[in-house]
């Protein structure tokens, strides 16, 4: 770390700690050369994951996004909300160790269907309904169907 008084290169940690939020870590340092001290912050690099939609647009993940989708799938069900923010928390996890910048919403969407598939059906069929955008009874059938044999 270089120092902000004399610029050498060489310093001494005196001192860490995490801050208040938890998501930096506060060090007090001490330049080796003019003994001046300074106090730096480090943290994780964020890096911006973008959504693909079906049209083409691009914007920002909103982690929200899909916690109100499920949500709304699951309502009336007997599905926790702690089990709701666990399949946000692995999808979220899932997305950001691909380590890919960007990231379909088609991709995003079976990833949330696998997940609710296993937890609640009802919810899964509530959602792929939406997700998928049913036109008529015969399509909702056939995503029925499949379920039915996946079973069997």
């Amino acid at each position: 770390m270089k120092c902000p008084f004399c610029d050498y290169y060489e310093t001494k940690v005196i001192d860490s700690r995490p801050t208040d939020e938890g998501q930096a870590i506060r060090r007090r340092r001490e330049c080796i050369k003019c003994g001046k001290r300074f106090t730096t912050y480090e943290k994780v690099e964020e890096i911006p994951l973008i959504v693909v939609k079906k049209d083409g647009n691009r914007q920002t993940y909103d982690r929200n996004k899909i916690l109100t989708g499920i949500i709304k799938a699951c309502e009336k069900r007997p599905v926790s909300m702690q089990t709701i923010e666990d399949i946000v928390d692995n999808i979220e996890k899932t997305l950001y160790n691909s380590m890919e910048k960007e990231v379909t919403s088609q991709h995003i969407g079976e990833m949330v269907m696998n997940h609710l598939k296993n937890i609640d059906e009802v919810s899964y069929v509530r959602f792929a309904s939406v997700y998928r955008q049913f036109k008529d009874i015969n399509t909702f059938m056939d995503e029925l169907k499949k379920l039915l044999d996946e079973e069997n």
